[in-house]
C-alpha cells in the first residue's frame, strides 16, 4: 500500500491539459470544479481561488490520483531547474509499448526507454508535455513487495514516486526521516540523463539522489540539483509553475501537529473524503499536502 494519494501540476489550460491524458494515458476525469476558499487557503495560494481543476484517476482504478489545476504560465519557467517538485512518476506494464504511443502523441519523447543507471528493477522514458510537465514513465523489472515497488495493471498506471529537487540533498533527507519518519537510503550517485542535459554537466557527472519508503514501497525521489539551479518564480499568490503539490497519507497524523504550514481542516471529494488535511512545506519550500489515514 502506498502513501502517495495525488500529483498536482500547473497548467495553462485544464480542458485542453485533461484531454491529453485521457486520451494518450487512458485516465479518467472523476472530479472538475474551481479552487475553493479553502483549498485556496491550504495551498497557501489566494490567487489560484476560482481557477479551474481537475481530478483524473488511472485506468486501474488505483487510488492515486492527477490534478491539473489552472494557472498563469510563468516567463522563463523550464523544468528540471528548479527547486521543489520536480516530475511525476507513473508506473507502466509495458515501457516500449508506451514509448510507441507517446511517439504519436502530443507529448514529447525526452528521454526513450532506458535502463537506469544503479537501479536495475527499473527501466524508465521520460515525456515532457505542452504545459512543460516532466513525466516519467516506468515499468518494473521485477515484481514483488521485497523490491518496493508496486504492480501496475494497466498500461498507464498511477504516480508511484514523486521527485523533489533539493539544494542540499542530505538536509532534505534528514527533514524526510525525522518529520515524516520514513525511511530513506544512503545518498546514491548516478549518471542522471535528465539533469545531466538540462544543466548540461561534464560528461560522465554524476548526481546523488535518495529514495524514501514506508513498509517496504517507495513513494518519494530526493534529487541533489547542480550548481545553476534556482528557487522556483510564481505569480504572485498563485501555485508555483510545474509540479505544484504531492498528497499523501500519513499513518501517524498526530506526529505533524508542531510542523504545519496550514493547519488541517476538513474537505470533501474524491481525494480527501470528509477527512482532515493540513499543509507542511518541505526545507526547499515545496508543498507536501497530507490526509489524514
Amino acid at each position: 500500500m502506498t502513501l502517495l494519494r495525488c500529483a498536482t501540476h500547473v497548467v495553462a489550460d485544464v480542458a485542453r491539459a485533461a484531454d491529453r491524458y485521457v486520451e494518450w494515458m487512458d485516465y479518467r476525469l472523476v472530479e472538475q470544479g474551481v479552487v475553493s476558499e479553502a483549498l485556496g487557503a491550504l495551498w497557501m495560494a489566494p490567487a489560484s481561488v476560482g481557477q479551474p481543476y481537475a481530478l483524473l484517476q488511472p485506468a486501474s482504478g488505483a487510488d492515486t490520483f492527477l490534478r491539473l489545476v489552472q494557472g498563469t504560465p510563468v516567463a522563463g519557467y523550464e523544468p528540471i531547474r528548479s527547486f521543489g517538485w520536480a516530475a511525476i512518476e507513473l508506473c507502466v506494464t509495458d515501457v516500449e509499448a508506451v514509448h510507441e504511443r507517446m511517439i504519436a502523441s502530443p507529448f514529447e519523447v525526452i528521454g526513450p526507454p532506458k535502463n537506469l543507471d544503479g537501479f536495475a528493477t527499473v527501466k524508465p522514458m521520460q515525456v515532457r508535455g505542452d504545459d512543460k510537465e516532466v513525466v516519467y514513465l516506468t515499468q518494473m523489472l521485477v515484481i514483488g513487495p521485497e523490491h518496493g515497488l508496486p504492480s501496475p495493471t494497466s498500461l498507464v498506471d498511477r504516480p508511484f514516486i514523486m521527485v523533489l529537487a533539493c539544494p542540499d540533498l542530505r538536509a532534505g533527507a534528514q527533514w524526510v526521516k525525522d518529520v515524516l519518519g520514513l525511511e530513506v537510503i544512503d545518498p546514491v550517485a548516478i549518471h542522471y540523463s535528465m539533469i545531466s542535459r538540462s544543466f548540461n554537466l561534464p560528461e560522465g557527472e554524476k548526481v546523488e539522489l535518495v529514495t524514501a519508503k514506508w513498509q517496504g514501497e517507495v513513494f518519494l525521489e530526493l534529487d541533489q540539483y547542480p550548481a545553476g539551479a534556482t528557487a522556483r518564480q510564481s505569480v504572485a499568490g498563485e501555485l508555483p509553475p510545474g509540479v505544484a503539490i504531492t498528497t499523501m497519507t500519513h499513518p501517524d497524523f498526530a506526529r505533524l501537529s508542531t510542523h504545519w504550514a496550514v493547519a488541517p481542516m476538513v474537505l470533501e471529494g474524491p481525494l480527501y473524503r470528509g477527512r482532515r488535511v493540513g499543509m507542511l512545506a518541505t526545507p526547499e519550500g515545496a508543498l507536501l499536502e497530507v490526509i489524514e489515514p
